[in-house]
């Protein structure tokens, strides 16, 4: 399972990170560097910041609780890990931060809303990698939970992207890794919650 899951996280980065670093290769990449263009850079800000991820962190794990307990009855990301306990924490921690969790930041968050922001600001940036982050999240379930579930989805996903957005663009100076941080520590505690059946 843990070697799936590298694999799996690999291609999935390369998957998100195509565009990407086309659109960098293409218009700024003798100005600037890869890493720096898309966010992956030193975190600024201080307690600030520090105290966003915290809060943030903790409305993510809590509402995402409600939104997993919710649709238990339906196979979800983190179903494969179901009952597994201990044995799948590895698979668990590779999973959270880069099955997921980097390439989506890398795409949304580090790509869409930096894009964005330049042609529109970024008020209607934000907004707008939120929207489609939580849409990418309701399409996934839309079929299985129906239209009521699908539109809580979207929201708690889409209203959970703004924040890491804020942080991100308004504490952290551009970089990433503050919403990066913020979706592992999600994802990790949604894989345990399988894991351990707690939900």
């Amino acid at each position: 399972m843990l070697i799936n899951k590298i694999v799996s996280s690999i291609l999935q980065t390369i998957l998100f990170g195509i565009i990407p670093v086309a659109w960098w290769f293409v218009t700024v990449r003798k100005h600037q560097k890869f890493a720096e263009w898309i966010g992956l850079k030193k975190v600024q800000g201080g307690k600030k910041t520090l105290i966003g991820i915290i809060v943030v962190s903790i409305v993510f794990i809590v509402s995402g609780a409600l939104t997993l307990y919710t649709i238990r009855d339906i196979e979800t990301a983190t179903s494969e890990f179901t009952g597994l306990g201990v044995a799948a924490i590895p698979a668990i921690v590779v999973y959270a931060a880069f099955n997921t969790a980097f390439p989506e930041e890398l795409l949304f968050r580090g790509f869409i809303l930096k894009r964005l922001a330049n042609k529109f600001g970024f008020n209607i940036a934000n907004f707008i990698q939120a929207l489609l982050f939580g849409l990418l999240h309701g399409a996934i379930f839309f079929a299985l939970v129906g239209v009521l579930k699908t539109i809580l989805i979207i929201i708690f996903t889409g209203v959970i992207a703004w924040f890491m957005g804020y942080i991100n663009e308004k504490n952290a100076n551009g970089s990433i890794i503050p919403s990066w941080i913020i979706h592992t520590i999600s994802n990790l505690f949604s894989g345990i919650y399988a894991a351990f059946s707690i939900i």
